[in-house]
């Protein structure tokens, strides 16, 4: 890489970064909060009702969705947030002019939204270690699913904020698409749970195979194949990031 690009790249990031750790009470803390009470109420309350779920007390089942719940969920919120806010203040006019590749400006908004949601993740994982003990069964795949996962939402974030025409519709698609797709996507339940249909129509979903992917790694447990999953994970994070550097090379949406 020009070492130009490299120095494009570096600033970005950083930015980004501080963006969100400057203000860290208002980014961090808020998602370890709403983690800790799923864990009192699901895990603790609810959960010794619940019983066993694929041989695992029901704690240990739903800790593993409800980390990659919080990774979604930030790591689109920061660069959808992020980017709607240099569009609206034309600050992203300056660099569609510069000589920086749309590749650069991509991966330095997505950086952000992966770093954000990782430092979620660790926060929420240390939360659940108070709650629950578990052995893990494989970190690479950990490490895979939570990196794909973060990229393919930081995307889809990235794209929310090119259409967006102001701070409300930011909302619409993390309100009306996103949370309803991850409460269904098997965080409380394993799809064996539902008739062989609804499994089927699950399986839609592809935040199902995220949590089960990610479930896996720490279990060693999964409702559907984890060729299929990473699969799957791929095909989205190349869709993805196809259209929004198509979007961003032509400018339509950006500039005044």
């Amino acid at each position: 890489m020009n070492s130009l690009y490299w120095i494009a790249l570096k600033s970005l990031w950083r930015k980004e970064v501080t963006r969100f750790l400057r203000i860290w009470v208002q980014t961090l803390i808020p998602p370890v909060v709403t983690m800790s009470l799923y864990f009192v109420i699901f895990g603790n309350l609810i959960g010794s009702r619940v019983g066993e779920m694929g041989g695992f007390s029901y704690m240990q089942f739903i800790v593993p969705g409800l980390i990659m719940m919080s990774v979604i969920t930030n790591s689109y919120t920061n660069v959808c947030s992020s980017f709607f806010s240099a569009k609206f203040q034309h600050n992203i006019e300056e660099l569609l002019v510069a000589p920086v590749p749309t590749h650069i400006i991509i991966w330095g908004y997505v950086g952000g939204g992966v770093a954000r949601g990782i430092c979620t993740g660790i926060l929420v994982t240390i939360i659940s270690m108070l709650f629950v003990s578990y052995d893990v069964h494989s970190w690479a795949i950990i490490v895979c699913t939570l990196l794909l996962t973060s990229i393919l939402f930081s995307l889809a974030g990235l794209l929310n904020a090119v259409f967006a025409k102001s701070f409300d519709d930011i909302s619409i698609i993390p309100t009306f698409v996103l949370t309803p797709l991850t409460y269904l996507g098997g965080v409380f339940y394993s799809l064996t749970l539902l008739p062989q249909v609804w499994q089927w129509i699950s399986k839609l979903n592809p935040i199902v195979y995220m949590i089960n992917g990610f479930r896996y790694g720490f279990l060693g447990i999964s409702d559907v194949s984890l060729t299929v999953t990473f699969s799957m994970l791929i095909l989205f994070v190349v869709v993805m990031y196809a259209i929004a550097w198509k979007i961003i090379e032509s400018g339509r949406g950006l500039r005044s």
